[in-house]
């Protein structure tokens, strides 16, 4: 659907933010990409100049409703998010210090950043997800909620699952071409959703691979660059991290790469059935029990890290091989350093 046809189903429906769409509704809920399309388009350029902060949260909430297409309520009420209607919350970010007071991020919920100058005007809008906030801490102030362990005893692949959840059952194919224009971190289509004994057949080839270290302190680049090569042995074209969950996207594939038993899960509990985010394929909405996890432990060798070994397993059954243990509580004032090339749409 055309990104400005939502804005007019929006209009038509009389709804205001505070009336929740069904999940699911192709008419009305405006998907993650869409809503950041939207909004750049709108309110880039946008000027706050000599607005005071309470001033500048209201005009912004102000004109969001306008380009989405709701009415302006006469006061806006203090709800969690601030827009229940689509599940976002928004900022405003002059600096690289972004900052949740008094609640905990939330892994479905969508932020809403944006990006102000010097001379305080709009340059860029992102949507995030709380999950993705979380990836970004670098610092230990904000604290993983969901940890696991494996100790892998030999060096062996290893499918956990041998199919897929029975939501997903009726979407994966048994032979699939991707085309030039497929992308990783686009929705899922139905005709190019691999299996999971496909995706494991073409992963296992990717071990014995080497990728640079980067140093102690670079993850997000070895993941990144992992996350390239997983997206050549599948057969895609081009690669593009947006750091959303999961991963690869169009193979509702979350990546982790190892060099010790810990895995660190973000706010997304494996397990869960609950919906994250609205991610859907045709009509169903995707669970994280849904997605499917890639465990790839690796040795260091010198300048690089050799993968040694894969474990893939559907959410739904990761518990039934990794061992769960529990993360401590996220502090009540959740601060983060926004990576320097965050608002170009890359967060690892």
């Amino acid at each position: 659907m055309e990104i400005e046809q939502y804005v007019s189903n929006i209009k038509e429906s009389g709804l205001s933010i505070y009336d929740l769409i069904e999940e699911g509704d192709h008419k009305l809920w405006i998907p993650g990409r869409e809503l950041e399309l939207l909004l750049n388009k709108k309110m880039k350029y946008l000027s706050l100049k000599c607005l005071p902060n309470r001033t500048r949260s209201k005009f912004v909430k102000t004109k969001v409703c306008e380009a989405l297409g709701y009415p302006v309520p006469e006061s806006f009420k203090k709800t969690k998010p601030q827009f229940p209607g689509q599940l976002f919350d928004t900022y405003v970010q002059k600096s690289n210090n972004f900052q949740v007071w008094n609640e905990k991020l939330e892994p479905s919920r969508r932020y809403v950043i944006f990006q102000v100058n010097d001379d305080d005007k709009v340059t860029k809008v992102r949507v995030v997800s709380g999950n993705t906030l979380a990836k970004l801490d670098t610092t230990g102030t904000l604290t993983q909620k969901y940890q696991a362990w494996l100790e892998p005893k030999d060096e062996v692949n290893e499918l956990i699952s041998c199919i897929d959840t029975k939501l997903l059952n009726p979407f994966v194919a048994g032979d699939v071409e991707l085309d030039s224009e497929s992308e990783p971190n686009s929705c899922p289509r139905i005709g190019q959703l691999m299996s999971i004994k496909t995706l494991f057949t073409k992963l296992t080839l990717v071990i014995g691979q080497k990728i640079e270290d980067f140093g102690a302190t670079q993850e997000r680049k070895r993941a990144a660059a992992l996350q390239e090569l997983v997206c050549k042995y599948l057969g895609y074209s081009k690669y593009h991290d947006d750091g959303q969950f999961p991963d690869i996207r169009h193979q509702l594939l979350e990546i982790k790469l190892q060099t010790s038993p810990t895995i660190d899960l973000g706010l997304v509990c494996p397990i869960s059935r609950k919906s994250l985010g609205r991610l859907q394929i045709e009509d169903r909405l995707v669970r994280p029990c849904d997605i499917r996890y890639a465990i790839f432990f690796a040795k260091k060798t010198g300048h690089y890290v050799t993968l040694t070994s894969l474990h893939l397993t559907t959410g739904e059954k990761f518990f039934s091989r990794f061992n769960k243990s529990e993360g401590k509580v996220l502090n009540r004032k959740l601060q983060l350093s926004l990576p320097a090339n965050f608002f170009n749409g890359k967060t690892k």
